[in-house]
């Protein structure tokens, strides 16, 4: 009989080896392919930072000349979301473009198992990135879902002959080059990427903050060797996204149980069964954590992650369960920590758990907040404005 020593969690050390990865690197098949003619490829454009992914491999995110590819959950249900990621760029003077002609990626559809067929699924995602290749930016991509769908049917371009063959024709009719970009990169990668500028902006203190950290199943377990780790965070046993960028804000990050399970969102639980997705939610996340951590504040990197940790609440609190901590993203508080104004910027006041307790322990008066924002909406109702400016946003 063998006897392997049984090592606690603190002893364990992960070793990063790239010839360990569960799949090889698609980088030099990626490039040899553009060889060969059968696409272009888009480079990451400089200056970029370089991070290491699960199994040590090197990851460019680059640090401007972002094309933003917008979440429709984001939009939709919590715009704050991405408007903190645009004024994030914008405090830091940096060059992106907000197109207007992006689709939505599918993927909702397509993990539900309710929609078309792989090359429909493939094209979407090429004529994206082809959009963004025209206009010299680089694709950002603000959605988890998204993310992991994009780097699944990159890889299935790559491995699939006759898949690139129909995408092809199907730009060709659109008129569109055929385009893969070097990397596929999430938007929490460069707030990662940016922690420390943004903790040098930071404003408000937030040490006295305890937060607990959801991270997004799309992003660290599609294509799982794609995601950036650090043996500083947890070893480089969990990814190093949100919990990275919160202790560079001086956060106090808490750990929990169930840290592993999705949020509850599951894409056809939240579809067919609401009630399963709302109930996973509290009972497997949100009281967990509560319990074992008691969170002023839980953070993730995801529009359904964020989605259903923060809606799933109001039901709960009808039946009496342990719940109230609100939910925002790592981008909203980024820029909360660089004094964003919690309305105008982060607009919590689509998130539906009570957040106004988490303000004030940070020393925002959201009274007064709330005010600002009123005087601005009501001249938008007596027709002084169709809208709200970056420059009120800062005003």
């Amino acid at each position: 009989m063998i006897h392997l020593p049984i090592l606690k969690a603190a002893d364990r050390k992960w070793e990063t080896d790239p010839s360990q990865a569960p799949t090889h690197d698609l980088k030099d098949e990626i490039f040899q392919l553009e060889k060969e003619g059968e696409w272009i490829v888009q480079r990451v454009p400089e200056p970029y930072f370089e991070v290491k992914t699960k199994y040590g491999r090197i990851k460019k995110i680059p640090l401007e000349k972002t094309w933003h590819h917008k979440s429709c959950g984001q939009c939709g249900h919590i715009p704050g979301y991405s408007t903190s990621i645009f004024w994030l760029n914008r405090q830091f003077g940096l060059d992106y473009h907000d197109p207007t002609n992006q689709t939505s990626c599918t993927a909702w559809n397509y993990y539900a198992s309710a929609t078309s067929n792989p090359e429909a699924q493939a094209a979407v995602a090429i004529r994206n990135f082809a959009s963004a290749y025209k206009t010299g930016y680089f694709p950002l991509i603000h959605c988890g879902t998204s993310f992991g769908h994009y780097k699944e049917v990159r890889h299935a371009l790559v491995h699939q002959p006759e898949l690139r063959r129909k995408v092809k024709k199907i730009m060709d009719r659109l008129g569109l080059p055929f385009v893969i970009p070097e990397e596929i990169v999430h938007y929490s990668e460069w707030v990662y990427a940016m922690r420390d500028r943004i903790a040098e902006r930071q404003v408000i203190d937030m040490s006295h903050i305890v937060a607990t950290v959801h991270p997004a199943c799309h992003y660290h377990k599609l294509i799982e060797e794609d995601a950036i780790y650090s043996e500083e965070i947890y070893g480089a046993q969990r990814t190093a996204i949100v919990t990275g960028t919160l202790q560079a804000l001086g956060v106090q990050v808490k750990d929990y149980s169930t840290w592993f399970d999705c949020c509850g969102f599951g894409f056809r639980h939240i579809l067919v069964s609401r009630d399963f997705s709302r109930s996973f939610a509290v009972q497997r996340k949100i009281e967990v954590m509560k319990e074992e951590a008691n969170p002023d504040v839980v953070v993730t990197h995801d529009t359904g992650c964020v989605t259903t940790l923060d809606q799933s609440q109001f039901a709960a609190k009808a039946h009496g369960k342990k719940v109230g901590v609100p939910v925002m993203s790592d981008s909203q508080m980024a820029a909360l920590a660089m004094g964003a104004h919690p309305y105008k910027v982060l607009q919590l006041h689509w998130h539906n758990t009570n957040n106004k307790p988490f303000l004030e322990k940070l020393g925002i008066d959201w009274k007064k907040k709330w005010d600002e924002f009123e005087a601005e909406c009501e001249k938008i109702r007596r027709g002084e404005k169709a809208y709200l400016t970056w420059e009120d946003a800062d005003a």
